[in-house]
């Protein structure tokens, strides 16, 4: 389904800044994975976001979805069929536009397109419901109102609205309290299942990467150092998740965000 193959970037190069992001990357994911990924401050991790939906065009490699090579393909067209969340609950939305009107921009052009306008809007009503926020009945709300796990949760809706290809959640919880980042994953779970989502979902909190998805994978330096799934997966702790970073790195983890999460 999606092939990252020989992938590298180097930011700055040539310079006292210069920063190998993504060293030799390869990542073959399945059609239906749900991928959590781990790893500390500048392991690469955004960066291999970044690549697969076309912020930047890497150095060496090719990135291929569903046969077809994107590497080049620029990201305001990759957006069309790869759907990505953001730390920020700010990001992804219009604030001064309500919760039906952000909504109906999204569905636009897809499988609401040729419902009659009073259905799509009660279609989408539904799915704003199933939610469990209660923002069903703010759908006239401005999204700036909503709180931030409000917000997440739309924006979760408004890129799945019309399932892409692949969904890529760039630790998409990190900026909401404990409350709001459990029930964000809650929803996300169920949507991944519901549309048979393919996804890529970056995390700090080791628990949760083990947890959520059927398959993890850890990075250090721009280089994938682990890649787990089925009863080997399901076997590991955070403690063995620890260990095994000891043995590919040689060194501790001391990334205090990881840890204390």
């Amino acid at each position: 389904m999606l092939e990252l193959i020989n992938v590298s970037k180097t930011f700055n190069a040539g310079t006292v800044n210069e920063k190998k992001a993504l060293s030799d990357i390869n990542l073959s994911v399945k059609d239906g994975d749900f991928i959590t990924i781990i790893g500390s401050n500048g392991a690469g991790k955004s960066t291999l976001f970044g690549a697969v939906s076309g912020a930047f065009i890497p150095d060496t490699g090719r990135i291929v979805l569903d046969g077809n090579d994107i590497t080049r393909t620029p990201d305001y067209k990759r957006a069309s069929y790869i759907g990505r969340l953001f730390q920020d609950p700010k990001t992804g939305t219009a604030p001064s536009m309500t919760v039906e009107e952000n909504l109906l921009l999204a569905a636009g052009g897809g499988r609401y397109l040729s419902l009659p306008k009073k259905a799509a809007r009660e279609r989408l009503r539904q799915r704003v419901a199933s939610l469990g926020l209660g923002l069903e009945d703010r759908m006239k709300t401005p999204v700036g109102l909503l709180s931030g796990g409000q917000r997440q949760a739309l924006t979760l809706l408004m890129a799945t609205v019309n399932p892409p290809k692949l969904l890529l959640l760039d630790e998409h919880t990190a900026a909401l309290d404990p409350a709001a980042a459990e029930k964000i994953l809650e929803v996300t779970e169920r949507t991944v299942k519901e549309e048979g989502l393919t996804c890529l979902m970056i995390t700090h909190n080791m628990s949760s990467a083990l947890a959520l998805g059927n398959r993890t994978v850890m990075m250090r330096d721009g280089r994938i150092i682990l890649d787990t799934e089925g009863e080997e997966r399901a076997g590991l702790s955070v403690a063995d998740l620890l260990s095994r970073f000891r043995e590919a790195s040689g060194e501790e983890l001391d990334n205090d965000r990881m840890l204390l999460s």
